[in-house]
This record gives structure tokens, C-alpha cells and sequence, in this order.
């Protein structure tokens, strides 16, 4: 209702335009799902390793972090 009507039809264009685009490209979770079992298992297999090497390093600090009493006095 705020655009003057001569410009809707120039925005329905471009909604169009960038909803066509979406639909031409498949997400990164499309096209994983579209790798062969064995591959995705890979992968998962690998990030998996690499989180638990994030987490081996990252343990100290997120200890004290979490650590302490959860009210302010």
C-alpha cells in the first residue's frame, strides 16, 4: 500500500526473478543430500573427528566459563 502503483509491477518482476534463482540453485544440504551414502558418511565422519579436536582444545576455557554461580549479588 506504500508503493505508488507504477513500481509494484517492477517488484513482483524482481521477487520473481530472485525466487526462480533460488529454485535453480539447490542449497549445500540439497546437494549433500545428493552425494552417494558412502561420501556423506565420509564427510560426517570427518567433521565429527574434527569437533571433538575443538572441543579437547577448547575444554579449559569453556570450564570456566561455565563454572561459578549463576546469581549476581
Amino acid at each position: 500500500m506504500l508503493l505508488p502503483v507504477q513500481r509494484l509491477p517492477v517488484a513482483y518482476r524482481l521477487l520473481t526473478e530472485l525466487s526462480q534463482n533460488d529454485a535453480d540453485t539447490p542449497s549445500l544440504q540439497q546437494k549433500f543430500m545428493l552425494l552417494p551414502l558412502t561420501e556423506r558418511r565420509r564427510r560426517m565422519t570427518e567433521q565429527a573427528a574434527q569437533m571433538v579436536a575443538h572441543y579437547e582444545q577448547a575444554a579449559s576455557e569453556r570450564q570456566n566459563w561455565q563454572a561459578g554461580d549463576f546469581l549476581d549479588y
